[in-house]
Parts: structure tokens; sequence; C-alpha cells
């Protein structure tokens, strides 16, 4: 495990002195409490901008530290107005009455294009082979969910036909992890998680991280290679919607954990149904379809907010906080 990745979790001086109102509350107003906002500061203005949108002042219950992130949960309803200030803010805010324990046994599965990394692999091949304009568009329409995706993919493949297996390497080796990628692996597996990667990408790069992250899966696509050119063709069974969600349901049969201790993690129209079938699903800096189906969006902060979001399940076993 790399422990100096950990995000810790605990309480915090400097929160208790910007948000006092804290100290008096009841254990009973922190069971009733429903809504996280999270970021990598709160200050009173922000509260003071977030209050001035409601009708009334949001009810500060708890506050704590995820890393460099500041939580705080909140027992008052958060109107859209304020949900909408929160962003305006630069923060974040979640829905958590009924999240994963993240002191129990989980599973989060993980997009790997544009979530877990920061590009999406095939339009950088694409470029690369000297197609990049026409392969973006394609995967652009895919992910907003206005093509299918199989089509769309072998579509896609079928133009990097004849390029050398060498640009795969050299795609691999610059890989942009996506920031708090190590962060959120090594958080997730401290608390005895398994983390695993779903991806409509290519099994080239997923591999790559399964090895790096010791995951516990990564499944995708396999690029066809024959003397060292693509054919422009996958191998096998693509690695669809549907195959996501049979993926992460199949993870949790495999470790023994209830499905509703699952978390999927994604941005496009793809992950949509491994985000339905997951106890929890979040979307990440995604789409706008994707955005409006999810349980949870992060559009602010980086992946180290998934752990933000989880660690409003331990508040209640930590009510001295």
């Amino acid at each position: 495990m790399d422990v100096a990745n950990v995000l810790k979790i605990n309480k915090h001086p400097t929160l208790f002195k910007r948000f006092p109102e804290i100290l008096s509350v009841t254990n009973t107003s922190k069971r009733q409490a429903n809504w996280l906002v999270y970021g990598k500061q709160i200050t009173t203005d922000n509260i003071e901008a977030i209050n001035d949108a409601g009708l009334s002042a949001v009810d500060i219950v708890a506050a704590w530290k995820v890393g460099a992130y500041d939580a705080i949960l909140i027992a008052s309803e958060l109107t859209l107005e304020q949900q909408q200030k929160v962003i305006e803010q630069q923060l974040d805010f979640a829905y958590v009455s009924d999240i994963p324990d993240l002191s129990m046994p989980g599973v989060v599965v993980l997009d790997m294009d544009s979530t877990a990394i920061e590009i999406e692999c095939i339009d950088e091949i694409a470029k690369l082979a000297g197609v990049g304009e026409e392969v973006a568009a394609v995967t652009e329409r895919a992910m907003s969910g206005e093509l299918d995706f199989e089509q769309s993919l072998r579509q896609r493949v079928a133009a990097l036909a004849g390029a050398d297996e060498a640009i795969l390497t050299q795609v691999r080796d610059q890989l942009p992890l996506m920031t708090e990628l190590p962060q959120l692996i090594a958080t997730l597996h401290h608390y005895g998680w398994q983390v695993a990667i779903a991806s409509g990408g290519f099994s080239y790069f997923s591999d790559h991280l399964q090895q790096q992250f010791n995951l516990v899966s990564a499944t995708s696509n396999t690029l066809e290679i024959i003397d060292g050119k693509l054919t422009g063709r996958v191998i096998g069974k693509v690695v669809d919607a549907k195959a996501k969600a049979e993926i992460l349901l199949a993870l949790a049969e495999e470790f023994d954990i209830e499905p509703h201790n699952t978390v999927a993690v994604g941005d496009g129209a793809n992950d949509l149904l491994m985000m339905e079938v997951a106890g929890l699903g979040i979307a990440y800096h995604a789409k706008p379809v994707v955005e409006q189906q999810a349980n949870v969006a992060i559009r602010q902060a980086d992946l180290g907010a998934v752990i933000c979001i989880l660690s409003a399940s331990l508040a209640e076993q930590r009510l001295a906080w």
C-alpha cells in the first residue's frame, strides 16, 4: 500500500474555529444531515453566499478534513438555488443520505479515459496516426450519447488501420494520470476496498494501470496487432455500457460485497448503466447527460472528491467530530 498517498480523514482545529456552531450540535442533528459541501477551502464568505441564495441559512452540523479538502455536513435542505451557488463558489456538493459505508468492504469501478487518466487514448493514437480530427469528432459524439458506442468504436478503430504499434507505446509511456488518482486508490486500499477499471478503451493502457496501482481487475478492449501494425479491428467482444455494469456486479459477487457498497465513477454515456447498478454512481467532470442521471456529480474537485463523498458515511460513527 502507498501509505504516503493516503488521504487522511480527521477533524481539524481550523474548522472548529471557522465554524464554531458545530461544537454545540446534538448527535441527533448529525444523524439527520443529508447534504455534504466540500472543496479545497470552504470559507465563511462561501457560506454567506450560499445562505444568501436560499430562503434560510444552511445548518452546519459537522466539519472535517479529507487530505487538503474541507468537508461540511449540512442538516438543512440545500435548495436548487443554493446548489448552484455552491458551484459558483468553486465548491462541490453531494446528497449523502444513503451512500456506501467506507468502513465496510466495498468496490470502486473507474472508467479509464477522461476519468482515471486525462486523455481519450484513441484520440491520442489517432493524432499520431494522422487521423486525429476525424476520430476525435466521433469520440465526442459517442461519449455524449449521440452514437451507438460499439458502432462508433469500430468506426474509430478502423481509421487506425496500418498505424505502427510503436504509437501505442508512445502514448502509454506518457499516460497522464488524472489528478489525485494515486491518492484515491491508496485511500480506498487503506480502507480495504477493491479498485478496478472497466473501460471502453484499450487493454494496452488499462493493463499498465492495473500493474502500476495493483488494481483487482482492468477490463477493456484489445486492439488487433499483426506484424507490428494495427489492423483496424478489436479482438473479441466490445466492452460497452452493458459489459461495464456486468463487471461491477461480478466484482461485488466475487468479493462478497453488498451491492449498496459499490461505486461507479465515469464521465461518458457508456458509464450510465454501470452507475445505475452501483450503490453510488458518480459523474466525474462529465458530459451533461451523465451529470443529470448520476447520483452525484463532481464538477470542481479532483478525484480525491470520491473520498470526500464517502467520508460522510463515517460521520455517524465519529459523532465526536
